[in-house]
């Protein structure tokens, strides 16, 4: 029995070749969630990019968050995307924006009930679901309405 959302057996996240994304995966096995912010004009941003959205600097840095958000859209696949998911019905993907950094959105699974009703603009906020025994073990980010 598993204490995940989605069945075992999905691909294992990684910040990538370049690593661009490792200070966000490294704080999700703290628990923290981070994004990035420019220090040269105080926006914030996400996804990882090596450079500023809104002044294009290089001057970029990673700042730990509260994971408190709204949900601005979700969708609720009902096929499986990956051979791991075979047998296991729907779960609920939402785009969470978050209005005290810039109304960024971030992508998760919402937790509880795939079924549930899932009104937009209701409140949530960031669980850290932690994969120990995975090699190399990381944690994802998932939503629970507050």
């Amino acid at each position: 029995m598993s204490n995940f959302y989605l069945p075992e057996g999905l691909p294992t996240p990684s910040s990538g070749p370049d690593g661009l994304a490792a200070p966000y995966w490294e704080g999700t096995r703290l628990g923290k969630l981070r994004i990035q912010k420019c220090r040269g004009c105080g926006a914030w941003q996400w996804g990882p990019e090596w450079i500023c959205h809104r002044c294009h600097s290089f001057d970029l840095d990673w700042q730990d968050i509260q994971g408190k958000g709204r949900i601005y859209s979700y969708e609720r696949p009902h096929h499986p995307v990956h051979t791991a998911l075979n047998g296991h019905g729907a779960y609920i993907a939402v785009l969470v924006e978050l209005p005290a950094y810039g109304n960024i959105r971030m992508v998760g699974n919402l937790l509880g009930d795939p079924h549930q009703d899932v009104p937009i603009g209701a409140e949530v906020e960031a669980v850290f679901e932690p994969h120990d025994t995975a090699n190399p073990p990381y944690t994802l980010v998932q939503w629970r309405r507050v």
